[in-house]
C-alpha cells in the first residue's frame, strides 16, 4: 500500500482561495497512491483561532467541493485533514473528510479533544462523539486528530472497531515535537498498528509548527520521517504486518482493564 502525507506549509499572505487551489494540485499529483493525508485546518491554520469563525463552512462546503474533485481527478482515497465547520444547528466543529477514489464522502470525523484548556479550540468549538473508521480495500483506517494523539482510550477504541491502521491529522507545535515523535510511537505499539501521521510546517498565527509527518509500524519503528518544510512524504507499507504482528505477539489478548466482564455473585 502507497500512502503520500502531505506536509502543508501554513502562512500568512496566502488566502484560504489559493491554498485550496494549491493543495488540490498537490493532491492530483499524487496519482497512483493508495492514500493520500492532508494535515489538520490546512486551510485556516490550526493556531488561527481569529479566523474559525470567519472562514468556518458547511460540511459541504468550497474545502469538500475542491476535495472531492481532487480525490476523483487523482483516483485514490483522500483523508482531507480537517476543516472549522459550521453546523447550521450547533456550534463550530474540528471535523475531518475522507473522500474515496470517486470523490464520495466516506466518513467525516468530528475530532473528540479539544484543545486549548479554557480558550482558543476548546471554547470555539463543540465536541465530537462518536469514533470513525473507514474501511478501505487493504486495510480499516481509524480516524484521530492532532491532541486525540494523548489519549490512548480513543486508539483502543478504533481498534476495538477494527482500526488496523491509525491515521492523525495535526497542527502541531514546534516547541512540544518530542511528544509528536514519541506519541506516534507508542500509538502503534501499544494497539499493534500502523500510524500515518500528517502535521502543518510552517508558522500559525506565531506559533511555529513541528511538520515532521511520520509513519510507523506495528513494531514501533520509524519507516518515514518528514523535515520541517512543506513536502509530500511517502511511503509504501503492507497492512498485512497487523495481523502477522498481532498473531506472532498477541498482546492484545491479554487486555484485562477496560473490558466489559460478568459480575461475580457475591
Amino acid at each position: 500500500m502507497r500512502a503520500s502525507l502531505i506536509q502543508i506549509a501554513v502562512e500568512e499572505g496566502e488566502s484560504v482561495e489559493n491554498r485550496r487551489v494549491r493543495v488540490g494540485a498537490l493532491v492530483r499529483e499524487q496519482a497512483g497512491a493508495d492514500l493520500v493525508v492532508l494535515p489538520e485546518l490546512w486551510t485556516t491554520g490550526a493556531f488561527a483561532y481569529e479566523l474559525f469563525g470567519s472562514e468556518a463552512e458547511p460540511l459541504e462546503g468550497p474545502t469538500y467541493e475542491a476535495m472531492a474533485k481532487a480525490a476523483s481527478d487523482a483516483g485514490v482515497w483522500l483523508h482531507a485533514g480537517s476543516i472549522p465547520e459550521r453546523d447550521p444547528e450547533g456550534p463550530l466543529y474540528n471535523t475531518s473528510l475522507v473522500f474515496s477514489p470517486s470523490g464520495e464522502l466516506a466518513a467525516a470525523y468530528r475530532k473528540i479533544h479539544r484543545f486549548g484548556f479554557d480558550k482558543g479550540e476548546a471554547v470555539l468549538m463543540g465536541a465530537g462523539g462518536e469514533l470513525v473508521t473507514v474501511r478501505l480495500p487493504e486495510t480499516v483506517v481509524g480516524l484521530a486528530t492532532c491532541y486525540d494523539l494523548r489519549f490512548p482510550e480513543l486508539f483502543r477504541g478504533l481498534v476495538d472497531a477494527g482500526a488496523e491502521t491509525l491515521v492523525l491529522s495535526a497542527g502541531w507545535p514546534e516547541r512540544r515535537r518530542s511528544h509528536w515523535t514519541l506519541l506516534a510511537q507508542a500509538r502503534a505499539v501499544e494497539n499493534q498498528s500502523f500510524v500515518l501521521a500528517c502535521g502543518t510546517a510552517g508558522t500559525h498565527a506565531g506559533v511555529p509548527q513541528a511538520g515532521h509527518s511520520i509513519v510507523v509500524d506495528p513494531w514501533g519503528e520509524v519507516l518515514a520521517e518528514a523535515g520541517a518544510g512543506e513536502e509530500v512524504l511517502t511511503v509504501e507499507f503492507d497492512p498485512a504486518r497487523v495481523a502477522v504482528t498481532r498473531e506472532q505477539f498477541p498482546a492484545l489478548k491479554d487486555r484485562v482493564l477496560g473490558l466489559e466482564r460478568p459480575q461475580r455473585a457475591g
